[in-house]
Parts: structure tokens; sequence; C-alpha cells
């Protein structure tokens, strides 16, 4: 085997994947090792998991507890009542994503959900997403990866735990039959009206972090008008049904106009604008930066931005032919590592390479992820995790690193021969230096962390 296949074979495990304990079985043909992963994602692994329904019926639980926590039964405290709000849902859901990546025989396909999941981000930072972000992963992004964007697209937008998150629940056309109500019911009770009208953040995010980008050509009109076209779609937790996510009550009519073509009233409208967003040339321009910065430089090649953009253009959005067009591409195979593995990811492959795979996860506390810097599912805002090298480049972030390898070190060192699986998992991208130090390691344990903390193993 050559030097050049071998090298391609380290790249293809863990820039395009998520690590593997041997290179030996991509070797022959790493880009056709990924080419065949290409398609839906694997099904989550984990117990416990609940369909979008089911979230929704937990989330409901859960409001009715807060309300009767103000006036608990006797002999009950508010404390009593809220016990475990949301946590053997949130640690399901955070385990099933780590199991399902630990295990998976198709890690380029997994890598690629967790780059989906990131770009539409449902946070549990957010309360009104609480109990549903691991749903919304499994239902709305899981089965779509490997479709159309506008599938992708569709599904998210209108999934429960997006409107929810993005606060679509509480959006209403300033000429809605709902607002008229609450603004007649607020005269009788001499009160000011709680209901008044759009809320423009699902509009926003959409247009500037799901489609167009934020130098996309759409300006704050088009916000508005296409947050006029979102009214309607919500879902209450009263009358819980999932199929019925569009209340006519709350949208606004008339015909709305988004980036010069109008739209007319009512729920199909929504679908519309978004067949028209997948196909924009601003939305190709803008995942083709994003899925070449996460897989290749923080600053992509501009020629491999272009290829990635014309072949979502000449596919009509099919995103199996986007990532094709990456694999294929010699600029995406660049032997020197620049991105950075996130917390995530880090764990992910530390789990991978070590053959500890759905064990690292045995227990419920996601191996330390959140230690690191990340907790799963719980991105800071809706823009997601930085996709970024020096934004998990700190000196306190580097040192819990160190931290953490030095612990599962400890922990496998006497199992392990680090000199080998260092060899054979990283090949002949593990620089001389790195390889003379894990030589050269004073016993097992420290051999492990240093193999975890090498460069080479810790960059993709």
């Amino acid at each position: 085997m050559t030097q050049l296949a071998a090298a391609n074979a380290a790249i293809a495990a863990h820039r395009f994947g998520l690590g593997e304990a041997s290179l030996s079985a991509l070797q022959s043909d790493p880009r056709g090792w990924l080419l065949a992963q290409i398609g839906p994602a694997d099904a989550p692994r984990g117990d416990d998991l609940l369909s979008t329904r089911q979230a929704l019926e937990h989330v409901k639980a859960e409001a009715d507890k807060r309300r009767l926590a103000k006036n608990p039964p006797t002999g009950t405290t508010a404390e009593q009542l809220l016990a475990g709000h949301y946590r053997e849902v949130t640690l399901a859901d955070a385990r099933s994503r780590l199991l399902t990546a630990a295990a998976t025989q198709r890690p380029f396909t997994e890598r690629l959900l967790l780059f989906w999941a990131n770009h539409f981000t449902v946070s549990l930072a957010k309360g009104s997403a609480r109990g549903l972000v691991g749903a919304f992963e499994r239902d709305a992004i899981r089965p779509h990866i490997a479709g159309t964007f506008e599938q992708l697209l569709v599904a998210s937008t209108t999934h429960p735990a997006m409107l929810r998150y993005l606060d679509n629940q509480q959006s209403a056309g300033p000429h809605s039959r709902a607002v008229a109500f609450a603004a007649r019911r607020a005269r009788q009770m001499d009160e000011g009206p709680r209901l008044t009208g759009l809320n423009e953040n699902l509009a926003r995010e959409i247009l500037e972090l799901h489609t167009l980008g934020v130098n996309g050509g759409y300006a704050q009109t088009d916000v508005t008008s296409f947050a006029a076209v979102l009214t309607g779609w919500r879902v209450g937790l009263k009358q819980i049904d999932v199929d019925q996510r569009f209340d006519p009550a709350w949208h606004e009519p008339g015909r709305k106009t988004v980036l010069g073509k109008s739209y007319p009233e009512g729920a199909d409208a929504l679908r519309d604008v978004l067949h028209d967003l997948a196909r924009h040339p601003s939305t190709a321009k803008f995942l083709a930066t994003k899925l070449a910065r996460h897989f290749v430089a923080d600053d992509p090649p501009a020629a491999l931005v272009d290829r990635l953009a014309a072949s979502y253009l000449r596919s009509d959005g099919q995103l199996g032919e986007v990532y094709r067009e990456l694999v294929r591409s010699p600029l995406a195979w660049n032997p020197v590592p620049v991105k950075l593995k996130t917390p995530e990811e880090f764990v992910l492959s530390s789990a991978r390479v070590l053959g500890l795979n759905e064990r690292m996860f045995a227990r419920r506390d996601g191996a330390g992820i959140v230690g690191l810097g990340q907790r799963i599912h719980a991105a800071p805002s809706p823009a997601g995790w930085s996709d970024r090298a020096d934004d998990w480049l700190g000196p306190d972030a580097v040192w819990k690193r160190v931290e953490w390898a030095t612990r599962v070190g400890e922990r496998m060192g006497h199992t392990l021969d680090a000199r080998a699986l260092a060899d054979a998992s990283l090949g002949p991208v593990l620089s001389d230096d790195s390889r003379q130090q894990i030589e050269r390691a004073a016993d097992g344990a420290q051999a492990v962390a240093l193999l975890l903390m090498a460069p080479e193993f810790q960059r993709r």
C-alpha cells in the first residue's frame, strides 16, 4: 500500500468520519469507503426515546406540573412536583446521539447528521424547546440528510421544536382573527392585549442561518413579509396534534411579497417560499461554504465552494450529489489537517479509536463532554456551535482536554498498546515527533494520553 493511499485513509477516517481504530479496511479505496456511506442516517440507538408526539405529550405534562406547582396539593411541595424536570428525556436523547455515533459503521453519514443538526439548531438552552430536541433530530434531521435540501428545510422548519424554539408559537398576524379576538377580550376586561402581532425570529433565522446567509440579498421587508407567511404555524399544548401545525386563526390574511415574489395567504404559502429559498443561488453558495468550512478549512478554497455550489444547483439541491462532489474533489484532501475536533468529536473519536465505542457512554454523563465545554443538544444560540478552530483553542479549553485524556489514559493504559494503536489509527499522518513522544512515554497511561493529545489526533 502506498504512502499516499495510507495517508488518504487517515484523512477519510478522521476528517470525513469520526475516527477508526484501524485504517486497514479502507486503505484500498478511501473515497469509495465514504461514497458507499451516503444515504439516510442510521436508526438511533438507545432506550426510552420519544417520538415527536410523545415528546409533546411530555412537554404538556411538564407544563401542567409547573402550573400545579404554583398551588401544590396538600402534602406536596413545588420542588417535589418539578423534580427531574425534563432530565430523563434530555439524558436519553444525548446518550442516544453519542451511542449511535460511537457504534456506527457509517461514520461519514453520522458526521453529516451532526453537521445538519448544528445547522438547524434547536437548543435546550431555551426553555420552550426542552424535551423536544432529541425528537427533532430523530424525526426532522436524521431521515433527510441525503435527500433534497428542500425536504430537510421543510421538515426542520415545520417541526414543533423549531416552531417553539424560535417563538413562532407566539406569532400572530396583526390582522388575524386571533389578534382581533384578543383585542376585544382586552377591551372587555379593561386591560392591554396580551397578543399583539408578528414575531420575526423564525423568519429571520431561516433567511440568515438556514438558507440565504446574512449577505444573501434579503432586506428587512422580506423578513417581515416572511414572518407574516409563517403566522399560524404553531403547535398548542392544549390539543396536541403534530399533523395539525397550522392554525388559520393566527394567520395574517392577504398576499405577501418575499424577495420580489408574491405568495397567497394560507398554509401552502410557506412551502412555496421554502421551495424558492431552497433553489436560490445564495442558498447554494451559503451551504457550499458551510460544508467546505466544516470538512476542509475555516476559510475554504473558493474553487471548492464554487464546485459544491454548482453541484447543488445542477442537481436541484440533491444533497447526496453535493457530498459526492466534496469527496471526489482533490481540494478536500489537503494532507495537512487544519480543522480542530470539537469536544464532542474529540470524545467520539477517542471512543472509536480506543475500541470503547458504546462503553464510553455506559453512564449517562456524556463521558465528560460538558466539562470540555460542549453540552449535547444545548448550543448557545440559533447559530449553533462554532465551526472555527480558534474558538475551541483557548488555553483553558486545551488544558481541559489534557486532563480528560489523562483520566482516560489512567483508565485504559494497562489494556492498550498506544504505540501500535497510533500507527494503526493514524498511519503516515502521525509525525515523527508525536510518534517518539508516545514511544518514550513513562507508562501505558501516559502513552494513551499522549496519543489522544497528539496534534494529528486533535485535528482533522
